[in-house]
């Protein structure tokens, strides 16, 4: 294998697998060692490998709400990525071309996690193309048919050994039934070594498992014969339903926690399966099927181990709901510190999908130090008592909490490990504004972490739980105020 100058900037051409492999795991390396070492010496921060993929509580401010050390480090990290975008960028492009691979998926380079899986399949399919010159059938017909076996929109029938064709049926049932086999089993126990052993939720879950049964499906799928997109399209989403299925029927996680994945789950394998079908179209049905998977049989729990390692902290997470209030602050204040039953709830959230709701709220003492106790259906959050400015601000920490939601099976309820610790509530407030004669914007502010990863993704649930939990205490307070004032002799 020789490396020259002009591989790590030029993107015309193909490359190797080997210089491929080579280049882009000591590119990578170099890269994150300058990282850490310019996060550590010039700006005093810890810089992890999945920092990368899971920005820690000190990276996640918006670009609007960076402080100047924030908005430095930053600054200083994609100016020094310039460079190593360009090599990536030009290696994929290059090694896409050698594969006869749409360019197009050069896209995946930056998606996380992803890219990293897609680094390794790419790496490891051999050429179709000779890497150091162009073949012209015209002109060197007897090397170009050593080197290009057919028409690549066509696929390519390569010789293959007997005892492996037999192991995958011809049939395009036995087939997809085979490819739903081999992917399916194996992801969960990927989910069982997560969660019970590493006792995580994080991208090797929700990324790398459905990304490889999409995948490895729809290889084995087409290891005979070209199918069509469609054709692999529903097989990649029919596995992964599956999946879903068989964890449900496990009791290894409830109804609700499987449909709010669902939607993520069923991308990522549509994008394995798609990633899949082109592979298989361009360098034809059973090329290196044995070993891709098995690579990404083995990258999986291996990514998994390593993010364990890494233990990213989860970000805070601020949630805040507003309300306008006919009625004073002093009338407002009286109804925040405790508040009566609540009616039964409407929201499908609670009635439905068994998230846990407020009852009541009750207080031990008054000002700084009381506690007070606001009672859901699943239990009491304890609430030490921090800020008691009263008729205008009450904030308060966390020190217990009860579990987030009741989940159902078809077993009845289970207790899913995401239920203690994964979802944490550290603190609250409510502010009190007077906006005009007897008139009251009340703010409900929430802080809580969730260490489910993609953080982006289970934001979108976990915020709208908050906010639809907010709501119920914060109209009801409401609904208290303005009928005593109503009741109040003017």
């Amino acid at each position: 294998m020789k490396l020259k100058l002009s591989d790590f900037y030029r993107w015309d051409g193909t490359v190797n697998r080997g210089p491929f492999l080579l280049i882009g795991t000591v590119g990578f390396a170099i890269k994150y060692n300058l990282d850490r070492f310019v996060a550590s010496q010039y700006f005093d921060r810890s810089w992890s490998l999945f920092n990368y993929f899971i920005p820690d509580e000190t990276h996640t401010n918006a670009l609007t709400k960076l402080n100047q050390s924030e908005a430095e480090l930053f600054a200083t990290f994609f100016m020094m990525a310039l460079p190593f975008i360009w090599i990536g960028l030009a290696l994929t492009i290059r090694r896409l071309r050698a594969i006869q691979l749409p360019l197009w998926l050069v896209l995946l380079f930056f998606v996380p996690f992803v890219n990293l899986v897609f680094f390794l399949i790419i790496g490891l399919i051999p050429s179709k193309v000779h890497t150091d010159f162009q073949l012209q059938k015209s002109e060197h017909k007897e090397l170009a048919e050593v080197f290009d076996d057919g028409d690549p929109a066509q696929g390519v029938n390569r010789p293959t050994n007997p005892a492996k064709s037999r192991f995958v049926p011809k049939n395009p049932l036995g087939a997809a039934a085979l490819g739903v086999l081999v992917t399916v089993l194996p992801a969960i126990l990927m989910v069982v070594f997560s969660v019970d052993l590493l006792k995580q939720y994080g991208l090797g879950l929700f990324v790398g498992i459905p990304f490889f049964i999409g995948f490895s499906s729809v290889l084995f799928y087409g290891y005979h014969e070209p199918r069509s997109y469609l054709q692999c399209s529903m097989v990649s989403l029919i596995s992964v339903s599956v999946f879903g299925l068989l964890l449900l029927m496990a009791a290894i996680e409830g109804v609700f926690c499987i449909l709010m994945a669902a939607p993520i789950g069923g991308m990522l394998s549509l994008i394995g399966g798609t990633l899949a079908w082109g592979l298989q179209r361009r360098a034809g049905p059973s090329f290196e099927t044995r070993n891709v998977y098995m690579a990404l049989l083995i990258a999986t729990p291996l990514l998994m181990g390593a993010e364990h390692v890494s233990s990213p902290q989860a970000p805070l997470i601020e949630v805040k709901t507003t309300v306008e209030i006919d009625a004073s602050q002093e009338d407002v204040w009286n109804n925040v510190v405790t508040f009566s039953e609540l009616p039964e709830p409407k929201h499908f959230l609670f009635t439905s999908l068994g998230i846990s709701y407020p009852l009541r709220a009750e207080i031990k003492g008054t000002g700084v130090g009381a506690v007070r106790h606001c009672v859901f259906s699943t239990g009491p959050f304890v609430e030490p008592i921090e800020v008691w400015n009263e008729p205008k601000h009450l904030k308060f920490t966390v020190t217990s909490q009860p579990p987030p939601m009741k989940e159902s099976s078809p077993w009845g309820e289970i207790d899913a490990p995401h239920l203690d610790r994964f979802l944490v509530s550290e603190g609250g407030q409510f502010v009190l504004v007077k906006i005009g004669p007897n008139k009251t914007r009340l703010e409900g502010t929430t802080w809580y972490r969730h260490n489910i990863w993609p953080a982006a993704y289970w934001r979108v649930w976990s915020d709208m739980i908050i906010h639809s939990i907010h709501s119920r205490v914060l109209n009801h307070i409401k609904t208290l105020s303005e009928e005593q004032r109503a009741k109040t002799p003017k």
